[in-house]
């Protein structure tokens, strides 16, 4: 973990299991934290501040999850949702830091974003909207501090090892009404894949492969504005430059 590198870290939790785990890795210093939630952040915001001292170098926004559903099959309660947690949250949470920041000689602010943040796929369309929200917000924030010491980066990674899948499934089977839908098919085909255990791909990286691109983001004299991690995204980036959108879109289809 970061912590290890000499990083004095505050973690975000939903839930006081996760805490009891940090905590037994060396991270004494735990927010309870639910994006969706304005008063938790606020009150995070707060903590934060505490802690801090004055002395805070880094906001690494990590949290997310994945709705899915194909976009006619998303109510606006069920969007409303996303966002809450993505997007509205992550923003609310950054820019309450953000003085701090920028009471600094050097800080930054790292949004771990996704593939899906800039090649849209299908059934995705809920977090597909949510991180291509939050890389647009990201981009014109970066374009706003760049007379501060705050650099501002975007990690973009494609399949990683982690409990993704399973919050994805939670979310399909509560949220949208498989049985009706045309895309019924579709998504019989989505709880297999995401009731499997193992790598999503052969392409899926361990955790640590976001964990360099952080680092780097870090420590870094020149941040990067945008790091790709896995095959997939440097794939997509590159053929989203090249290619005509209808031969681009024939690809991303076959994603479903």
């Amino acid at each position: 973990g970061i912590h290890r590198h000499g990083y004095h870290v505050i973690a975000s939790v939903r839930e006081q299991a996760d805490k009891k785990t940090l905590i037994e890795q060396g991270i004494n210093d735990v927010v309870f934290l639910d994006l969706s939630d304005s008063y938790s952040v606020r009150e995070a915001i707060k903590v934060i501040k505490t802690i801090s001292q004055g002395q805070l170098y880094a906001v690494f926004n990590n949290a997310a999850y994945g709705q899915p559903g194909a976009v006619e099959d998303l109510t606006r309660d069920v969007l409303t949702k996303q966002f809450e947690a993505n997007f509205f949250g992550t923003h609310e949470l950054t820019v309450g830091l953000l003085p701090e920041l920028l009471e600094q000689k050097s800080a930054r602010i790292i949004q771990n974003s996704s593939v899906l943040g800039f090649a849209a796929m299908p059934m995705r369309g809920a977090y597909n909207a949510s991180k291509f929200a939050l890389e647009g917000l990201s981009d014109t924030l970066r374009l706003e501090l760049h007379d501060t010491n705050v650099e501002i980066s975007i990690i973009e990674p494609g399949p990683i090892f982690s409990q993704f899948r399973a919050r994805g499934l939670k979310e399909l089977n509560e949220n949208i009404d498989i049985v009706n839908s045309r895309h019924s098919k579709s998504y019989k085909l989505a709880i297999t894949r995401l009731e499997k255990e193992g790598p999503s791909s052969k392409f899926t990286l361990p955790p640590e492969a976001v964990f360099k691109k952080l680092l780097h983001a870090l420590e870094s004299n020149k941040p990067k504005a945008r790091y790709y991690v896995t095959l997939p995204t440097y794939l997509f980036a590159f053929l989203r430059r090249i290619f005509p959108t209808m031969l681009l879109d024939k690809i991303l289809r076959t994603f479903n």
